[in-house]
């Protein structure tokens, strides 16, 4: 069980189980989101690289900035097109 802290408005923490992970990327579409923190981008561009090595589809998102959460119909087009997301921080 993990537990996960909101920093915009949480009274309590909300507990919830983890996803299971899947045994492997190939036939999967992985969902790069940059944040909008400096280098971010830099980062993800990595993991890009290395994941389509590897044959993985790839997608890439951007939040409009970093001090806000991903606007609700950013959200939703990444569930719709990607099975897991990757998030890039950096600084």
């Amino acid at each position: 069980m993990s537990v996960f802290l909101d920093p915009t408005s949480e009274h309590s923490p909300t507990s919830r189980a983890r996803l299971v992970r899947p045994e492997q990327l190939q036939g999967l579409t992985v969902g790069l989101l940059d944040i909008s923190k400096p280098r971010g981008d830099v980062f993800l561009d990595r993991i890009d690289a290395l994941l389509t090595q590897r044959g993985v589809t790839v997608k890439r998102y951007m939040k409009p900035t970093v001090a806000k959460p991903a606007p609700v119909p950013l959200r939703q087009q990444i569930v719709g097109e990607v099975n897991l997301v990757i998030e890039g921080l950096a600084d």
